[in-house]
């Protein structure tokens, strides 16, 4: 059975890795690819990821926008599982070094910081952190959580990441950084940011899925409320009835029905053989009928009665 998490999170990548980029934004989606893979410096640069699309991508944005030969292989997971993990990497030092030339890097870097020059137009953005998800980034699945992560482990390029999202004006959002177990994680959460920035980077099925998870929670969570509302009432009413019964019954008892007040003997009566009955219908069923408010002013008068009886 697929983790739900991984599944959605899965998913996502491949839908993200159907967007076809124009040439500025390959080189922007290339450089997030690689820059937020395994490793990117002069002894290599590489990717691993458990997604056969990603790797795909990887390999041939790398060659087609660089010129550099890049290998890919896989791996078995577990012994027990057909999960893959997929490795792309130059093929070899001077491949490496192409690749970082070519982006403007020198591989000997002590922390990595993004090269907005790699950025050279507005729409190359989306495109940059379109493969910086590809490469390291997560989604939870909506069904648990709202959630999207990045895990890098540079400092810096964590910044970096958190400050290029927060400049995404038209979205408004408000990512956190945080470090977890030596990497540095940049995270959004709640439904509608998650979602907004997901069409964004050019997934809007998951998006729209997302939205539609969160809109039937919501509509769960109000039926639930209302469900506890009307069971809290209906605990309440047959409480109340009960403790009505019993002071009739005491009145039965000690001094017999007809020692009540003739327009509250029907009530009594009424009440004893329909202990279910709300005071509206019990209301409805007195001749002539009376509203709610009538028979709480008798039902009280009855209460007193019977309390009064313990007072003797």
């Amino acid at each position: 059975m697929r983790d739900l998490g991984m599944s959605f999170s899965s998913d996502t990548k491949n839908e993200l890795c159907r967007v076809e980029p124009q040439q500025c934004c390959r080189k922007a989606e290339c450089y997030g690819l690689l820059l937020c893979g395994r490793n990117f410096s002069d002894a290599g640069v590489s990717l691993v990821t458990e997604n056969r699309a990603v790797a795909r991508r990887a390999a041939r944005f790398t060659a087609e926008t660089t010129g550099a030969v890049m290998d890919v292989s896989s791996s078995v997971l577990h012994k027990k599982s057909s999960a893959h993990s997929y490795t792309v990497g130059a093929a070899g030092a001077g491949e490496a070094r192409k690749v970082l030339a070519f982006l403007g890097h020198t591989g000997k870097e002590i922390s990595l910081r993004i090269n907005l020059g790699n950025l050279e137009n507005e729409c190359c953005h989306s495109s940059f952190l379109r493969g910086a998800f590809l490469a390291c980034g997560t989604v939870s699945d909506p069904g648990a959580d709202y959630h999207l992560e990045f895990a890098v482990p540079y400092m810096n390029l964590a910044k970096d990441l958190t400050g290029l999202i927060r400049d995404i004006l038209e979205l408004d959002l408000q990512p956190r950084l945080a470090r977890r177990r030596g990497s540095f994680v940049v995270y959004l959460k709640g439904g509608e940011k998650v979602a907004d920035f997901l069409a964004w980077l050019g997934a809007p099925v998951a998006a729209m899925k997302m939205i539609q998870v969160r809109m039937l929670k919501e509509l769960r969570n109000n039926v639930n409320r209302q469900t506890n509302f009307e069971t809290a009432n209906i605990g309440k009413a047959a409480a109340a009835a009960a403790q009505e019964v019993l002071a009739i019954e005491k009145i039965r008892r000690v001094s017999g029905i007809r020692a009540l007040p003739e327009e509250l003997r029907e009530l009594a009566d009424l009440r004893c053989r329909n202990p279910e009955l709300s005071l509206r219908e019990l209301g409805q069923r007195l001749s002539p009928p009376l509203s709610r408010s009538g028979v709480h002013h008798r039902m009280k008068r009855i209460l007193e009665f019977s309390e009064k009886l313990e007072r003797r």
